[in-house]
């Protein structure tokens, strides 16, 4: 199997920003859409953000108007940008297929706190 890996997570305060990045060794435009998803401690999985072939993007609600999904073909490298950042994005974020198959990375810590 070919696993993710995520990268870019770290300690930010309240209205920070971070990037995420998400690559693997084959291609991720082979996957036609991918998304990004969030684990907080005691909570489900959920889906975070997600991009279809032709670019087209969806949001949580929760993070609507404060993320960004985009692709990079030439990097190979699906990105997430958080602006606007809340204590409550604290998790653990993933990225995956979406629908999502059954192998997962090992995801990468996103910490928002004073």
């Amino acid at each position: 199997q070919v696993h993710f890996v995520e990268s870019g997570g770290g300690l930010v305060q309240p209205g920070g920003s971070l990037r995420l990045s998400c690559t693997r060794s084959r291609s991720i435009f082979s996957i036609p859409s991918m998304g990004w998803y969030r684990q907080a401690p005691g909570k489900q999985r959920e889906l975070v953000a997600r991009i279809t072939a032709d670019g087209s993007t969806g949001y949580a609600d929760s993070v609507k108007g404060r993320f960004t999904i985009s692709r990079d073909r030439a990097q190979n490298t699906m990105y997430l940008r958080m602006s606007g950042l809340k204590p409550e994005d604290t998790a653990v974020y993933f990225c995956n297929a979406y629908p999502p198959g059954d192998y997962w990375g090992q995801g990468t810590q996103v910490t928002v706190s004073s």
